[in-house]
C-alpha cells in the first residue's frame, strides 16, 4: 500500500518494497498534487507486482543510445558501419535532445520518423529505424523501459532512391563491358581493377585492400580479409571488413587469375604489397573517383547507361543469379551479413527468375504427358 504525504508545497509517495529480505521502500517527491503522487505510486506498485524492479532515474535517450553504441557496436563493427550508427545518434540527439527514454511514447517516435524522413530516402530512414529498434529492445531487456515505443511505427520518406534496375548491367551489357576491359587491359592498372570488380563482386574497399599474398594462383582463389581506407571517413591504411561474413575466400576464373599473375611479374612491389597501389593518390591507392571515371568512359563508348564501380558488384551478383547460381552461394560470395540482405537487394532478379521457373514447371509436366 502506498503512503502519500505532503512535504512543503509538493507531495511525496512511499511504496513498500522488499529486496533480499530487507525492507527498501521506494520514495519519490516533487509532485504538484496528491493525485499525481497516487498515480505514480500505483504505477510503481504495478511494476513490483509483475516482478519488475522500477527504474526511478531518468536516462536521456541520446545518452543511453550513445552508451549502447560504445558498448555493443563500437567493438564489433567496422569504422564505416560505426559511422552509420553515429549518424543515427546525431538524428536522435537533434530531435529528442535530453528527453528521457522512459518518456518517449509511440506517437512521439512516429513524429520523429516523419520528421527525419521528410528529406531522406527509404534506405536511410530504414537503417536509422533499425538501429533505434535494436537499442530499444536492449533497453527493455534491462527493464529500463516497459513498452517498445518503436512497435507498430512506420518509417516514412520522400526521396526516391535510385531504382535497382539502374544499378547494374544485364548479362549482354556486362559481356560487352568485360570484352572492352580485356581489349584495354594493358593500358593501366585501372582496367585491372574494373576487371576484378566485375569478376569478383568485391566492395571497393576490399578491392583496394588486396595485397599480393591474398592471391592463391594454385587454387585460383582470393582471400578477402581486410580493406583499405580510400576516403575521408575511412580508417587510415588497412582496416577490417564490413562484418564477420565479409571475411571470405572466393574462387576466380582462370583468365583473370592469369592476368594478375602476369601483372605481379611485370610490376614492382610497394611497401604495403598493395595490388592497386597508386603513389600519387592521396590515399595511396587508385581512387574511387578515377575508377568511376574510367568505367563511365568505357560504358559511354559502348553506348551503355553508366553505372558506378559499386554497380559492378550488383552486376556480378545479378549475372550469377541469372545463370542459376543459388541465392545462398551468391550471398556467401558477396560477404553479406545474412541471406535476407541478398534477398532484399536482388528481389527484382529473383522475380524474373521465378517466371522462368514457372515455365520450367509447366513444360516439365506437359512433356511427361506426351
Amino acid at each position: 500500500m502506498a503512503y502519500i504525504r505532503k512535504r512543503g508545497k509538493s507531495y511525496e509517495y512511499s511504496v513498500s518494497n522488499v529486496v533480499n529480505g530487507k525492507s527498501k521502500p521506494i520514495r519519490k517527491g516533487g509532485f504538484r498534487t496528491k493525485k499525481e503522487a497516487q498515480v505514480a505510486a500505483a504505477e510503481i506498485e504495478t511494476q513490483l507486482a509483475k516482478g519488475v524492479q522500477p527504474v526511478l532515474k531518468k536516462y536521456p535517450i541520446d545518452e543511453y543510445f550513445e552508451n549502447w553504441i560504445e558498448l555493443y557496436k563500437a567493438p564489433t563493427v567496422s569504422q564505416t558501419t560505426l559511422k552509420h550508427y553515429e549518424y543515427s545518434l546525431s538524428a536522435v540527439r537533434e530531435y529528442f535532445s535530453d528527453t528521457p527514454i522512459q518518456n518517449v511514447k509511440r506517437h512521439e517516435y512516429q513524429k520523429f520518423l516523419n520528421w527525419f524522413g521528410a528529406n531522406k530516402a527509404k534506405e536511410t530512414v530504414a537503417k536509422v529505424h533499425g538501429h533505434i529498434k535494436s537499442c530499444v529492445k536492449d533497453a527493455m531487456e534491462e527493464q529500463l523501459i516497459q513498452i517498445d515505443f518503436t512497435r507498430k511505427t512506420q518509417p516514412t520518406w520522400t526521396v526516391q532512391a535510385k531504382k535497382s534496375v539502374e544499378k547494374y548491367l544485364n548479362y549482354h551489357e556486362s559481356e560487352r563491358l568485360v570484352q572492352s576491359i580485356w581489349n584495354n587491359i594493358d593500358e593501366g592498372r585501372g582496367y585491372s581493377l574494373l576487371l576484378l570488380a566485375v569478376a569478383s563482386g568485391m566492395r571497393f574497399g576490399e578491392l583496394v585492400g588486396l595485397t599480393r599474398k591474398d592471391f592463391d594462383f594454385t587454387n585460383n582463389t582470393i582471400n578477402i580479409n581486410k580493406t583499405w581506407g580510400y576516403k575521408r571517413n575511412s580508417p587510415e591504411g588497412f582496416g577490417p571488413t564490413k562484418n564477420e561474413q565479409s571475411n571470405r575466400i572466393i574462387k576466380m576464373d582462370q583468365l583473370t587469375m592469369n592476368h594478375f599473375k602476369q601483372l605481379f611479374k611485370n610490376t614492382t612491389e610497394n611497401i604495403h604489397q598493395l595490388v592497386f597501389f597508386s603513389p600519387g593518390s592521396k590515399y595511396k591507392v587508385i581512387s574511387n573517383t578515377n575508377a568511376n571515371k574510367l568505367l563511365k568512359k568505357l560504358l559511354v563508348e559502348l553506348n551503355i547507361e553508366p553505372i558506378t564501380v559499386h554497380g559492378l558488384r550488383h552486376t556480378h551478383a545479378s549475372v550469377l543469379l541469372y545463370q542459376k547460381a543459388s541465392i545462398h552461394y551468391v550471398s556467401e560470395r558477396l560477404g553479406h551479413g545474412d541471406i535476407e540482405t541478398t534477398l532484399k537487394e536482388y528481389t527484382h532478379v529473383l522475380k524474373e527468375l521465378r517466371l522462368q521457373d514457372e515455365q520450367v514447371a509447366v513444360k516439365t509436366f506437359e512433356n511427361m504427358a506426351v
